[in-house]
């Protein structure tokens, strides 16, 4: 009976060894999140990329707290299209091709690695002028329209400063507080138009004529009164005259949402901060039916 139960025993299949566990370990796990990190970072480069509004130029169309899609390839490529702008200055675009007058753009200054936001007003050839605040491309006035008074409602990122926007703070019929803002609509040559706001006299109202040279656009903020731009020296923060087209990071396309600035590190404080009704807005200026 031993002998058979041991034959027994001899013949049952011997368990399998446990096979060792293939492990890459933190050199694994290292690859991984470098190539996620270039996927993001080609992404940003190349395709589009989130931008945050910092100040009023752009108002009225563009507030502080906005936050944006920026496309990349509408103008081709550049040295400043990679993220973080660490390519020296190099002359061209790769499928380059002109903004069209009133694109919203991306744009660093020379010798910058700061982005402004401001909008195409003149192209190579182009001669730019102001005169006591009316706009002249080419010696002849940019259609000008009153849209009235706008009311802006004041919150933490908006806050009607009285040193730059003068007796606007006011109390609406919801005793709120709003900016009372002047609109004027603009309509470029080629038809695109969009709203500006125009307070009051300043420096920038008297400009030119410049000419625009070969390979030059000449930008502007929508905030009249409150844009360093195209107008104004580099030392003064501006954009040192019409920019060269290399410079142009790329166009806005829409807002995906804004904050009023009341948000805190707490999830909790985000969804109140909100602004209703800005979510999905386009930035593209409206342009007549082809």
């Amino acid at each position: 009976m031993a002998s058979d139960d041991l034959a027994l025993n001899n013949n049952e299949a011997l368990p399998a060894a446990p096979t060792k566990k293939k492990d890459g370990g933190w050199l694994a796990e290292l690859r991984s999140i470098a190539v996620l990190i270039l996927v993001v970072l080609g992404f940003h480069s190349f395709v589009a990329k989130p931008f945050y509004i910092p100040s009023e130029s752009m108002m009225p169309g563009l507030l502080v707290g906005d936050r944006l899609v920026v496309t990349k390839y509408p103008y081709g490529y550049s040295f400043i299209s990679p993220t973080f702008h660490l390519l020296p200055p190099i002359a061209g675009r790769l499928f380059g091709r002109l903004p069209t007058r009133g694109d919203v753009v991306i744009v660093t200054p020379p010798g910058s690695r700061t982005d402004y936001i401001k909008r195409v007003i003149g192209l190579p050839g182009d001669t730019i002028e102001m005169r006591g605040g009316q706009l002249f491309i080419n010696d002849t006035a940019v259609a000008r329209r009153s849209m009235g008074e706008r009311l802006i409602p004041v919150d933490a990122n908006t806050r009607c400063d009285p040193d730059h926007y003068p007796g606007a703070l006011v109390r609406g019929d919801d005793g709120k507080p709003y900016c009372r803002i002047a609109i004027w609509r603009e309509t470029l040559p080629g038809g695109a138009s969009y709203d500006t706001a125009d307070i009051e006299y300043s420096y920038g109202d008297a400009y030119g004529p410049v000419t625009v040279p070969e390979g030059h656009v000449f930008l502007m903020g929508d905030n009249r009164d409150n844009s360093a731009d195209s107008r104004f020296p580099l030392d003064q923060g501006g954009l040192g005259g019409p920019v060269p087209w290399e410079n142009i990071g790329g166009r806005a396309e829409f807002i995906t949402f804004s904050l009023d600035g009341t948000a805190s590190w707490n999830p909790l404080s985000w969804w109140g901060s909100l602004r209703p009704g800005r979510t999905g807005l386009s930035l593209h200026p409206e342009r007549p039916a082809s």
